[in-house]
């Protein structure tokens, strides 16, 4: 046995309870059919003309109905005689290359074949003109010989700074679409100056772009679309910034705090732009966002397949596992994190060989005298927070909680021989 052996194998793990967060039942019941209606409004529908190229501009994260979604709006491009196009729309992601933001699309399920029209992958830009400070505006240049362009993205909370818009409409139109040297441009200035700068590039792109209109998605508190809205492009920037308001009340959380320990399955691209959302684990990339939770010692036991290696955020917890490390793809890691000018959270966390030494790690480390009072929370990933479990001493304040159904008695954590958990991604939604 090891030293680290020696170290960590007599630190106790408190008992987990499982628990479920009752969440508002919202959710669209027929998506395709409410998107079908917002682009047959007039203000939308005349401004698709028969013949015209249109570029759909996709992006890189991981939308509830995200193939249904850009299915819908291309067909409805086609019903009305535009021949549409897919671009991606994701700035330095997918390893800044071509190839590889074709592929994060494929990985997100959208393919030539679900969408039902060509992928057109391109890093090359055109440059728009320049903001008062001087940052050059930079645009997709297949998006630009095109004859109009849609533009796709859920509306919600950003990662890394708070504004009167984050992630959503205008933030694809600056960033998403300015593919790698946008990208780049808009975060010349750091974090501090991105909620002014993506409007003021959205707004000149918005000017000198064939932009047609854009379509917002809502996700509830389940990761569910509560609702879609096809946005004219003149109203853009405006709508975009009411749609976050609303998004806002959405946002699920964790139900608890203070917390000891946050273990977490699972990081990735699709579950957040930073891998694990700041806004769910209090753990942030920059002083320029305001979250509420607090949390010791963070461990995050895997990385998305879905993510392709980029370990974007990983930086952000204390503690992980070696299975994580050895996915972890630094050229498209540290791609994105060179492009955002963020570096410090792409550190690579104390490595453990094992997810039971990894949260014994964290529980020896969290200062806490009595391990039996140690406040432990385990969700599946930070976008999926129905199903959560508890550690034991927490279960009084769980079982009061007006919004938490408590699922079952405490039971330890299911090690295999080896280590690992033997739940893993498999509980008890499968994400």
């Amino acid at each position: 046995m090891n030293l680290i052996d020696n170290l960590l194998r007599d630190t106790p793990l408190p008992r987990m309870v499982r628990v479920r967060q009752v969440f508002r039942d919202d959710a669209l019941a027929d998506v395709a059919a409410a998107l079908r209606a917002e682009i047959a409004a007039p203000a939308i529908a005349q401004r698709i003309k028969p013949g015209a190229r249109i570029a759909v501009a996709v992006g890189s994260r991981g939308l509830a109905d995200l193939p249904l979604v850009v299915h819908v709006v291309v067909d409805e491009l086609k019903r009305r005689g535009a021949q549409p196009f897919i671009v991606p729309a994701m700035g330095s992601h997918g390893s800044a290359t071509a190839e590889g933001q074709q592929a994060l699309l494929a990985a997100l399920g959208v393919t030539e074949a679900s969408a039902g029209c060509p992928i057109v992958s391109s890093m090359e830009t055109v440059e728009l003109g320049k903001l008062p400070n001087g940052l050059p505006v930079y645009m997709d240049k297949q998006s630009m010989l095109a004859d109009g362009i849609v533009v796709i993205n859920r509306v919600k909370l950003h990662t890394s700074f708070s504004g009167a818009s984050e992630s959503g409409l205008v933030k694809m139109l600056s960033i998403g679409l300015g593919k790698q040297r946008g990208a780049e441009s808009c975060h010349a200035e750091g974090m501090e100056h991105m909620a002014q700068n993506i409007v003021d590039m959205a707004r000149v792109k918005l000017k000198h772009a064939p932009v047609l209109f854009g379509v917002a998605t809502l996700e509830n508190a389940s990761e569910k679309i509560s609702r879609v809205a096809a946005v004219p492009a003149e109203s853009l920037v405006e709508r975009d910034a009411e749609l976050l308001v609303e998004a806002r009340r959405n946002m699920p959380s964790i139900p608890f705090t203070p917390l000891d320990v946050l273990v977490i399955d699972r990081m990735g691209k699709e579950f957040s732009g930073t891998g694990m959302d700041p806004h769910i684990t209090g753990r942030t990339t920059t002083p320029f966002v305001t979250v509420a939770q607090q949390v010791k010692r963070m461990v995050v036991l895997d990385l998305s397949d879905k993510s392709k290696g980029n370990a974007t955020g990983m930086g952000l917890a204390d503690v992980c596992t070696r299975r994580l490390a050895d996915k972890v793809d630094y050229e498209a890691t540290y791609a994105n994190h060179l492009t955002s000018t963020v570096i410090w959270h792409a550190k690579v966390p104390m490595t453990l060989p094992t997810d039971r030494r990894a949260i014994q790690a964290a529980a020896k480390t969290s200062n806490v005298p009595d391990l039996a009072a140690l406040r432990v929370v385990r969700i599946p990933n930070t976008l999926h927070l129905e199903h959560l479990a508890v550690s034991e001493a927490m279960l009084d304040q769980a079982a009061r909680h007006p919004a938490v159904e408590v699922l079952g008695d405490p039971q330890p954590w299911a090690f295999d021989a080896e280590g690992n958990l033997t739940d893993l991604g498999r509980w008890p939604t499968g994400h």
